[in-house]
């Protein structure tokens, strides 16, 4: 069905900068700076650290310390943020006297996807989130005129696939290692084992080769920060291939379409529009900051007492969606709390511009990781330990505060936000 411009013969247009909600531009900036305290370590050390601090020795001190509070406070938390904001806006841009035309919309979510792609094959982030999305969005679509609680329960089945793989991969986990344990003790032990039963001791290592690679395995990975350019889109371009082939469409398209409609129902009851009472925003905090507290802080606990064992270190924990999306809504409470009384003036205006810019200042951070971590930049992948990681990071979120705010000052969109409309509408928006 066309929009109300549509069928009034008026050319679709983007919403001007003063139709925008502030709040939603607030908590986008705010999820667009977390994702980097989870990302700059998949740019700057080997993937096996992203959740295991065995893997570059971060097992004491101050960079265990920061294992401990990134993970506990914003491992998925702000995907899940951005996610949900992400439905919301499915529902702005798709809902409503101002909606646009299923054309519009679907050249939007193509473009997002070219944009995608760029991050993930030739700025070489194999952890790039855009392509998901863009996927996501178009399945989206057709759900844009449903009722909240409708939302909520579709929410609630795609949480409920993603529980079940869980509980599938990890039982499948520990079954096979068990398997592999006990054939090996018979080897061991001089028994003649079938070739047919020696097999799982291969699976086994094959799939903890997904999680834990060997070294054969870590000097390829290395080669997509430590070789030429060439030789790094190569390299990298096959890790991308294996995951949009299996992570993708087995759990990562799940998991931003879960919070995307998780999103997409909060923004219909008004929760993201900060239009709820003081009471509501101020349970909605309290409570979520605790169940997100007490469900993080128990796996970071059973993470620690099995010594990173590989059933803890995959994010596939049962558990795992009820603390980020428990710790995320926490979050989403103690800022439209902050929102509503006007307080923070200031912290609030730059952190709408850094969401305003957000697509912008997603891919700058691949850019950076490009000249920061690179053999063709400052070479520094794997050479610096979390604590000098998370001042990178600093000095990356002053570089976004400042530049949006300045770039925001003098024009109405970001830079790639202006040519996402664009090529979107095939005509310029205006500076």
């Amino acid at each position: 069905m066309q929009s109300a411009e549509a069928s009034l013969g008026t050319a679709p247009a983007p919403r001007p900068p003063s139709e925008r909600i502030e709040a939603i531009d607030v908590v986008r900036g705010f999820a667009l700076l977390g994702i980097l305290l989870m990302n700059i370590l998949g740019f700057g050390l080997p993937f096996r650290s992203y959740a295991d601090p065995t893997a570059d020795g971060a097992t004491q001190g101050i960079n265990f310390a920061l294992f401990l509070g990134v993970d506990f406070f914003s491992e998925g938390v702000m995907r899940a943020l951005f996610s949900m904001l992400f439905g919301a806006g499915v529902v702005i841009f798709a809902c409503g006297s101002r909606a646009k035309p299923i054309g519009v919309y679907y050249r939007r979510q193509l473009l997002l996807l070219a944009f995608g792609l760029i991050d993930a094959l030739a700025l070489l982030w194999s952890g790039d989130i855009l392509v998901p999305y863009a996927v996501a969005g178009m399945l989206l679509y057709p759900l844009r005129n449903w009722r909240p609680k409708a939302l909520f329960a579709a929410a609630g089945v795609v949480f409920t696939y993603l529980a079940m793989f869980y509980v599938v991969t990890l039982f499948g986990i520990v079954a096979l290692s068990s398997g592999a344990d006990a054939v090996q003790a018979r080897l061991d032990a001089g028994e003649a084992v079938p070739a047919a039963e020696q097999a799982v001791i291969a699976d086994w290592h094959g799939l903890k080769a997904n999680f834990q690679p060997p070294p054969e395995a870590q000097a390829r990975e290395a080669v997509i920060y430590q070789g030429s350019y060439r030789e790094s889109v190569a390299a990298n371009a096959i890790e991308v291939a294996g995951l949009y082939a299996f992570a993708h469409p087995t759990l990562l398209l799940w998991d931003a379409l879960a919070c995307m409609l998780l999103g997409m129902a909060l923004y219909k009851t008004g929760v993201l529009r900060g239009q709820r009472s003081v009471s509501f925003y101020r349970r909605l905090a309290v409570w979520g900051l605790l169940v997100g507290a007490v469900v993080n802080g128990f796996e970071l606990a059973m993470a620690n007492a099995s010594g990173f064992a590989l059933a803890w270190v995959t994010g596939l924990e049962l558990t795992n969606d009820i603390g980020r999306v428990a710790m995320a809504l926490g979050y989403v409470g103690v800022i439209m709390l902050i929102c509503q009384r006007g307080v923070l003036a200031k912290a609030r205006q730059t952190l709408a511009a850094v969401g305003r810019m957000a697509l912008t200042n997603y891919i700058l951070q691949s850019v950076f990781a490009l000249v920061i971590f690179h053999a063709m930049g400052f070479g520094l992948w794997n050479q610096l330990e979390r604590w000098q990681l998370y001042l990178v990071v600093l000095g990356e979120w002053a570089v976004l505060l400042t530049f949006s705010v300045w770039w925001l000052g003098r024009h109405r969109f970001g830079p790639l936000e202006w040519l996402w409309r664009t090529l979107t509408y095939g005509k310029r928006p205006g500076r």
